[in-house]
């Protein structure tokens, strides 16, 4: 059987996401987070105020990871943490400090945005995001 690694999907994908990645996080390597960092402090600052198990479906992560994240955003005192409102766990806000850093990072991953933007340009973005998301969703 011939498999030509240039025509999979996943590869390409896979390939593609660090490309995205290292794109991004060069953007942010002046402010000390990373890109999972940062799209956690975002999100954060939605105030969803919900359990962790649904936020890390926000950012697409195991629960697992997202607990390591939201631990060093607490050393970093980019978050904060309060009791759970049932329970015996903690839900993780995000505290000034980190509602002022995902402030100042936003022009930055704006220009991380339109980076990708201006190269893939000629591609129709919506679609490439419909697709994406209809991906992830399951």
């Amino acid at each position: 059987m011939d498999y030509v690694a240039d025509d999979c999907l996943l590869m390409n994908t896979v390939m593609a996401a660090r490309s995205m990645t290292r794109r991004y996080d060069e953007q942010l390597r002046p402010f000390g987070v990373s890109v999972v960092q940062f799209a956690i402090l975002a999100t954060l600052a939605r105030q969803f105020d919900e359990p962790v198990s649904r936020t890390a479906e926000r950012v697409a992560t195991d629960r697992t990871t997202l607990l390591r994240n939201l631990e060093l955003l607490l050393k970093k005192g980019l978050v904060r943490a309060v009791p759970a409102t049932r329970g015996n766990g903690r839900r993780f806000l995000l505290s000034e400090q980190g509602r002022r850093l995902v402030t100042e990072i936003t022009p930055h991953w704006q220009m991380a945005q339109a980076e990708l933007r201006e190269l893939l340009a000629g591609h129709d973005h919506q679609d490439m995001l419909v697709a994406l998301k209809k991906l992830t969703s399951g």
